[in-house]
């Protein structure tokens, strides 16, 4: 009976390679999991107790978030406008037009020739005000001709009546719109040549071709990357706190020379980024994922 039962199990070398498949499959999973996830959402709740307990850190977060607000409402302007302002450059760029071409070239080169922070001053504090004054001389020629319903207004524009939130805004927006355009470009340059060819035999014009077979692939192509490029504007909108504007960088700065708590208020400043761009960045993710699931 011994023998018989003895037989009629499995023998070690015969387990070995369900065992070793097992570990390596353990194994992989390890190596795979994002350990610093956890080490993130921890520092997250470390600073949330604190904030919940500590009267100081308590302070200093009711002060900081009130920022929050025009953070995230300059980002979504500025990189809205970006992307429009991408995509047409992005299009100039691989245009056959030798002028918009290379016009489209000169602006990406200027913007990414010049530190972000020397182009925020220069277009808030330069660019804008140069802006107005063309605007007003434009107003002035609007009412020399009679349309002074149109060129009043103008004339009267003021340098003073553009915020420097507005100012922020434009300077996000001119900067990054290099950097989109970028984006597009290779987005568009990915697409075969043959898609382009196929919608032209098939009796549409380039920018029908453009319009309804390139741009959607391209766009679908690039949306990572522009997730990507989001998050990096959310961080680089602290810049504007330079220009007075009263993100959650500017308030941040003021709470901790008003009140001298600089552990408290950098602390919170520092985790309320890192819980957007970690966010974000998990969404980015996932849309990455779903983007291989449907190619598949």
């Amino acid at each position: 009976m011994d023998l018989k039962t003895n037989a009629s199990l499995p023998l070690p070398t015969e387990m070995a390679p369900e065992i070793e498949d097992q570990e390596d499959t353990l194994q992989r999973r390890i190596n795979n999991f994002p350990w610093w996830l956890p080490a993130i959402f921890l520092i997250a709740i470390i600073t949330a107790y604190a904030i919940a307990t500590s009267e100081t850190y308590r302070e200093s977060f009711l002060f900081i978030v009130v920022g929050l607000r025009v953070t995230v409402v300059t980002t979504l302007i500025s990189y809205s406008i970006s992307l429009v302002i991408g995509l047409i450059t992005g299009l100039g760029r691989i245009s056959k037009n030798v002028f918009f071409k290379n016009l489209a070239t000169l602006y990406i080169e200027i913007i990414r020739g010049i530190p972000m922070l020397v182009l925020i001053f220069y277009i808030a504090l330069v660019g804008v005000p140069f802006a107005v004054e063309g605007l007003n001389e434009f107003g002035v020629w609007l009412s020399s001709i009679g349309l002074g319903f149109l060129g009043t207004p103008l004339s009267k524009l003021g340098i003073q009546a553009v915020s420097m939130n507005l100012r922020a805004i434009v300077a996000l927006s001119i900067t990054y719109g290099a950097y989109t355009a970028e984006i597009f470009r290779a987005g568009i340059q990915s697409i075969g040549r043959g898609q382009m060819e196929a919608a032209r035999s098939l009796g549409m014009s380039y920018g029908q071709a453009m319009r309804h077979v390139i741009l959607p692939q391209a766009i679908r192509n690039v949306l990572p990357a522009i997730g990507n490029d989001f998050i990096a504007m959310l961080k680089d909108s602290s810049l504007v706190s330079v220009l007075a504007v009263r993100d959650i960088t500017q308030v941040a700065r003021l709470y901790s020379g008003r009140s001298f708590r600089f552990r408290e208020a950098y602390t919170t400043l520092a985790v309320l980024y890192l819980t957007m761009t970690v966010l974000l960045s998990m969404a980015v993710q996932l849309i990455e994922r779903r983007i291989r699931r449907d190619e598949k």
